[in-house]
């Protein structure tokens, strides 16, 4: 009997799935977030078991760590319906080995790996496209990505910044990435507001802006060129293209937790 499997949308809630298919043989049919419209499926809710999700994990790496990573990776792509891709991934390898990553003739594989390239490609722009504000104790910022990448940020912020707090939001999947003292973790938000900057703050987006404006060289204005290196997506989240705000008193802001 196939079934749609219900979970916490975390990726040990993945593996705990997977453990319960095997478990129970009942193959998926597809897989929904607890918070999700009911199904004409049979379901099956599963809770999350850190240790059947160990197993499984452990499993993968005896297939290969690279396999691993790829199911690892591609849990925090956007890919649609990824479980069900990455499931079936971890059918063929724990049926044939890891050879199935090298059989990109498979439709499967192929649209994994295009959704990593894809990720990659949007990790390695967000590591030059973020922009924090300076709110005193802590320099925070926002942005709004299509893959779940504060995962794959936080070495990268915390080792960059290891001298300072950060907070970077994640709009689209409601979580924020918290740096201090070169340690990063990530926690889930439902309220995050940067609020209005203070005067100072205000005053260096003012002159960022102005240099941004004075260097680009009107004669030689390419919108197309511009827009392949600095795609439009991630224009409304940066300075130089925000309009100029108005001076306001500091406002306190708003995030999860204190960092220590």
């Amino acid at each position: 009997m196939e079934v749609c499997y219900r979970y916490d949308g975390t990726f040990d809630g993945f593996l705990t799935c997977v453990f319960e298919i095997y478990t129970h043989h009942e193959p998926p049919m597809d897989f929904r977030l607890s918070s999700d419209d009911f199904t004409l499926f049979e379901e099956r809710e599963v809770l999350t078991h850190p240790f059947h999700a160990q197993r499984v994990y452990k499993a993968l790496y005896g297939i290969s760590p690279a396999f691993q990573n790829l199911i690892e990776r591609g849990f925090l792509t956007c890919l649609p319906q990824k479980e069900l891709a990455l499931y079936e991934l971890i059918r063929r390898g724990l049926r044939e080995g890891d050879r199935v990553l090298r059989d990109l003739s498979d439709p499967t594989v192929a649209r994994v790996n295009l959704a990593l390239k894809k990720m990659w490609t949007e990790w390695d722009h967000l590591k030059g496209f973020v922009r924090f504000s300076d709110f005193g104790t802590v320099m925070a910022g926002e942005i709004e990505p299509k893959n779940r990448v504060l995962p794959l940020l936080g070495s990268h912020f915390a080792g960059r910044f290891s001298g300072e707090k950060l907070a970077l939001h994640d709009r689209t999947h409601k979580e924020t990435l918290l740096c201090a003292g070169g340690q990063w973790t990530i926690v889930p938000t439902e309220e995050f507001s940067l609020g209005r900057a203070g005067e100072e703050e205000t005053a260096f987006r003012s002159l960022w802006r102005s240099y941004f404006n004075t260097i680009a060289i009107e004669g030689r204005t390419n919108p197309k060129c511009q827009s392949t290196h600095l795609p439009k997506r991630y224009r409304h989240m940066m300075t130089e293209f925000q309009p100029p705000e108005e001076k306001g008193e500091d406002n306190a802001l708003v995030f999860p937790a204190a960092l220590g």
